[in-house]
């Protein structure tokens, strides 16, 4: 059976003491225990049936076999580094510009913030498309996103993600709507109104319609479906109908009185909001840049 070659780092780890002359001098430089580079020591040992080190209490002598076996280890970890540096570039070159799908809201209120925070340290070009969630989920399966924003709950197709916030939906009116007199309506209620809606797939959507069948009522169909919160807004602002949104699109219209909230009794909707990437890859690059900018401070990454 042919014989299986040692891990690239352990081989690094056996070089570096070498070239120290102590298992001890060698954990200070990598930054590991002297207990782990001495483990990875005897398992290159174990695994290539070759004895490298003669330990002493003053440090380490090479053998004369693990004299041989140095020399190939330095031409493969110089090898390796040299791989990685290729690796590097081509990440680099093929991430020019970083492709990122994101859902409406996180689009429009979330995203220009974290590229602006990304510009002052990358000058990487960013393109960010517009979508609905399920649209994104699809853009990045396909390979056409580098990262993807998403704000609906549920399944995420397989997708390796990250939660970066949490968000609340509420009911919107106009001032002069009959809801908009601070009462507190029914779930039944609102359930039964036809509202001013995104499309089927927005992650907007897919959250309002789960809370309803979560409390046991069923929503109407939509009077009108729009594929934008810009859109949705300016029709509530100029129409007798009312929507749901998120707070982070309407908190300034509710502060200034161009848009009242609606309180529903025993109702609330809130929903993370996710980056997706492809399980077939390790972020790297402006993408994982662009991530670390995006999830909460403090959050393990």
């Amino acid at each position: 059976m042919q014989q299986r070659l040692p891990d690239l780092s352990a081989l690094d780890v056996v070089v570096t003491v070498a070239r120290l002359g102590s298992m001890g001098a060698a954990a200070r430089d990598l930054g590991i225990s002297q207990q782990a580079v001495s483990s990875r020591v005897r398992s290159v040992e174990r695994e290539l049936g070759v004895e490298i080190f003669v330990r002493s209490a003053g440090g380490v002598d090479v053998t004369a076999n693990g004299m041989a076996v140095l020399e190939w280890a330095n031409a493969l970890v110089e090898r390796g580094a040299q791989f990685m540096a290729g690796v590097d570039a081509l990440v680099g070159a093929h991430h020019s510009t970083l492709v990122v799908a994101a859902s409406k809201t996180v689009a429009e209120y979330l995203v220009p913030i974290w590229i602006t925070t990304l510009a002052h340290r990358s000058d990487v070009k960013i393109s960010v498309r517009p979508m609905n969630s399920s649209e994104v989920m699809a853009a990045v399966h396909a390979g056409e996103a580098d990262l993807g924003f998403i704000e609906s709950p549920g399944a995420i197709n397989d997708l390796d993600s990250a939660m970066v916030s949490r968000d609340e939906l509420v009911v919107v009116v106009a001032p002069g709507h009959p809801w908009a007199t601070g009462a507190t309506i029914g779930i039944d209620e609102l359930a039964a109104t036809p509202l001013i809606q995104r499309e089927p797939g927005s992650g907007t959507r897919v959250t309002y319609e789960a809370a309803l069948r979560d409390s046991g009522a069923t929503p109407a169909e939509p009077s009108i479906e729009l594929r934008s919160v810009t859109a949705i807004r300016a029709s509530v602002l100029n129409s007798p109908g009312a929507a749901v949104l998120s707070r982070l699109s309407v908190d300034d219209d509710i502060t200034a009185g161009r848009l009242v909230r609606v309180d529903v009794e025993g109702l609330r909707m809130l929903r993370p909001l996710r980056a997706v990437w492809s399980p077939n890859i390790r972020l790297r690059g402006p993408a994982r840049d662009l991530l670390d900018v995006a999830l909460p401070a403090g959050r393990p990454k």
